[in-house]
């Protein structure tokens, strides 16, 4: 099994590798809206830095999960948008925000007690 030969002990672990990262999340996040300029990104997501989210972009279009388009003009215009691949993923980090909610609603209900 190829998985396997990367050191991931099971199919899980590869699919929570392709969007491990601090900023990976918060991209797709802001990709799930709509296709954005690096620009943009950099704006919604103030907190990272340029490298940190090219290394992040670069890693996501890697896997396939992100598309890097360029126009060919001037001044240089590239656009970042979700793929047919990387669109499973939008119900998966739903998921996610759903049980960070309900956990942080647990938490909150056992310190007001």
């Amino acid at each position: 099994m190829p998985y396997q030969d990367e050191g991931f002990g099971c199919p899980a672990e590869v699919g929570l590798h392709m969007i491990s990262g601090k900023w990976k999340p918060r991209i797709l996040y802001e990709l799930f809206q709509e296709t954005r300029r690096f620009g943009e990104l950099r704006r919604r997501i103030p907190e990272v830095s340029r490298h940190v989210l090219t290394l992040q972009l670069r890693e996501l279009e890697d896997d396939g999960i992100v598309k890097r388009t360029v126009f060919h003009e001037l001044p240089p215009k590239v656009e970042y948008s979700i793929t047919e691949f990387g669109r499973q993923f939008e119900a998966v980090l739903e998921q996610m925000v759903i049980l960070g909610q309900q956990y942080i609603g647990s938490q909150q209900d056992s310190k007001g007690k």
